[in-house]
């Protein structure tokens, strides 16, 4: 079994931020030891130089007395000791008096001053030696002071390195804490996921505020919720439509054939066929729009192309045989991207529509509206009541008065149409039209290429 670090995103991303933390943390901390190191012992030579260097300026100018206590200018640097060519001591202060040599490092004329560190029995010293003059018989002044704690021990690695590693704790720890704050959303997801089953799809889940990566991760796992909802609802609905509207047709086939079964000599047989050619005929026609509606929308057509649709409305007229003129006011250019096939069984089932009802001339027009491609088709026939408005873009649903007018019909052609303009992300609705009805088709438009011309 794999360790609960590699098994759990949070756990990794913990231990690669503590580890980048140390990485990053124990170079620094050594830089910052060898730092302070260096730049204690500077300022403890400096010190010690400047004292032997004063001490031998005076030597020099004879206002140092030989045997007398030599006075400390640098309270720090309170070993000091003078000593001739033959090693006697000529002076030393009173710090220094009963100590040894301080060192036996001996400058040179051409090396006067030397910085060194020297241990004595009790303790060690950081000192400088210079030599008074350039002669053979000059004497050394030396000048130091016990090496301070910071170089004399480890106290300074131990402290840093404490340090060092308390940060690279704090980082892991924050990692951790601000990597469960923001995966939080996500295992409200997961739970929330875990209680979806496929016979109720409607719940969505939890949105964090904001838009960053989880919001995102929110709204495409409730957008896949919602298209899994609609693909469902398109099965239940396809069951429940070929349960329902199949058996009228094939009832009636039935009593006929049964019919024909029980009194042969009564039949007449063309009759009999031709009634059963129409029956067949409506039979197929459902069949087919049902199975459209099932794949509006899914991946069985995913062929999407550019489509001028002032062109599809002229291809469409142009096949078409219909008993009341169609008048045409259509804008170039007006481009969306969709299925053709689909969009022009659109137009095809709206001028069918149109047809049935018009009283004397259907009228088609394309245009564009603030980045929106705008079908309509208008008929001259009876105005649709409000109320009824969102009702007869429901399968199976025909207003009285359209009855007695709409015989043949599926009943299907204006469910399709809105479900081939919710699978374009548009939209198809009726609008108000003074002495008739008005359908539009709304759909995002896409930018058209233009082609270069030649001179």
């Amino acid at each position: 079994m794999a360790p609960w670090w590699a098994r759990s995103l949070r756990g990794r991303v913990t231990l690669i931020a503590t580890a980048v933390a140390a990485l990053v943390l124990m170079p620094v901390g050594i830089a910052g030891v060898i730092a302070a190191r260096t730049l204690v012992t500077a300022s403890v030579f400096s010190d010690t130089r400047d004292t032997a260097e004063r001490i031998a300026f005076e030597m020099r100018g004879g206002a140092l007395p030989m045997g007398a206590a030599i006075p400390v200018p640098i309270p720090s640097v309170d070993l000091i000791q003078v000593v001739g060519p033959d090693g006697r001591f000529l002076a030393t202060s009173d710090a220094a008096r009963n100590l040894p040599p301080l060192s036996d490092v001996r400058p040179t004329a051409k090396n006067r001053v030397i910085n060194t560190t020297s241990c004595l029995p009790t303790e060690c010293v950081n000192l400088t030696a210079v030599r008074v003059s350039v002669f053979a018989d000059s004497p050394i002044v030396y000048a130091g002071r016990s090496t301070p704690e910071v170089l004399a021990g480890h106290t300074l690695e131990i402290v840093v390195f404490g340090e060092v590693a308390l940060l690279i704790a704090l980082a892991g720890w924050a990692t951790w804490l601000v990597t469960g704050r923001a995966l939080r959303p996500v295992a409200t997801m997961r739970a929330e996921l875990d209680a979806v089953y496929a016979g109720d799809l409607s719940h969505r889940v939890t949105q964090p505020p904001g838009d960053d990566e989880v919001s995102q991760l929110a709204r495409s796992v409730n957008g896949t919720l919602a298209r899994l909802e609609r693909s469902a609802q398109q099965q239940r609905q396809f069951a429940s439509d070929a349960s329902h509207e199949l058996r009228t047709p094939i009832a009636g086939l039935r009593a006929q054939l049964e019919s024909a079964q029980l009194y042969p000599d009564d039949t007449d047989v063309g009759t009999l066929v031709e009634s059963a050619l129409r029956d067949t005929d409506r039979l197929e026609a459902i069949i087919t729009d049902l199975l459209l509606l099932a794949r509006i929308g899914s991946r069985v057509d995913v062929a999407k192309e550019r489509i001028d649709l002032a062109a599809l409305v002229r291809q469409e007229l142009a096949v078409r045989s219909d008993k009341l003129p169609v008048r045409v006011d259509l804008d170039e250019g007006v481009v969306v991207e969709g299925v053709r096939l689909q969009l022009a069984r659109v137009l095809t089932n709206l001028l069918d529509n149109a047809q049935r009802h018009a009283e004397h001339a259907v009228r088609v027009s394309v245009s564009r509206s603030d980045g929106t491609a705008v079908l309509a088709v208008e008929n001259d026939g009876m105005e649709i009541a409000e109320g009824d408005r969102e009702r007869i873009f429901e399968r199976f649903t025909r207003l009285d008065a359209a009855r007695s007018r709409d015989a043949g019909g599926t009943g299907l052609g204006l469910a399709i149409a809105r479900d081939v303009a919710m699978a374009h992300r548009g939209q198809i609705s009726v609008e108000d039209y003074v002495g008739g009805a008005r359908f539009v088709l709304r759909l995002p438009t896409v930018d058209f290429p233009r082609r270069c011309s030649g001179s």
